[in-house]
């Protein structure tokens, strides 16, 4: 499966925000769960262009969204579609979104948040080489929750 990643359009963002469901636990992920969220991601001038959509022959398979910590470091935030999940596709998506990231932002460090509970996402993320940093709580979803900070080191080759 080879991936095209670009820019991403509004008809884009407003399918993911508005049809993509995650199963149990997982509809954490959903758009429509937090009111904020929800409308950053589909508001074009909030979105700006920092939101990547991830195709794969021509289908919408996920998205990156890249924003600048400090010089060289970028934090990401990630979706997968949902029927993508949980079946073997988030090695080859992780790993073209970090190459992505540092082709095209000269990207030296990496940095993530995952909510604890996901331990799928936890453990694919150490296994790209991602190292916890630390534990906060966020608000969302009208709530607080626990979240795992995580950062990569970029190697001279990636």
């Amino acid at each position: 499966m080879s991936y095209q990643i670009k820019v991403m359009t509004q008809k884009q963002a407003e399918d993911i925000a508005f049809n993509w469901r995650y199963d149990g636990e997982y509809s954490f992920y959903d758009m429509v769960a937090d009111e904020e969220d929800l409308s950053e991601f589909v508001d074009p001038e909030s979105r700006g262009k920092s939101t990547y959509a991830v195709m794969s022959n021509n289908d919408l398979i996920g998205f990156f969204s890249v924003n600048k910590v400090y010089e060289h470091t970028y934090d990401i935030g990630l979706g997968m579609k949902p029927d993508l999940t949980g079946k073997g596709n988030g090695l080859k998506f992780l790993n073209e979104g970090i190459k992505f990231v540092i082709q095209e932002f000269e990207a030296e460090r990496i940095t993530l948040s995952v909510a604890t509970f996901n331990q799928r996402a936890i453990n694919l993320y150490k296994k790209v080489g991602f190292k916890e940093i630390n534990i906060f709580m966020q608000e969302t979803n009208d709530d607080c929750f626990e979240f795992q900070r995580m950062e990569y080191e970029c190697r001279k080759g990636d």
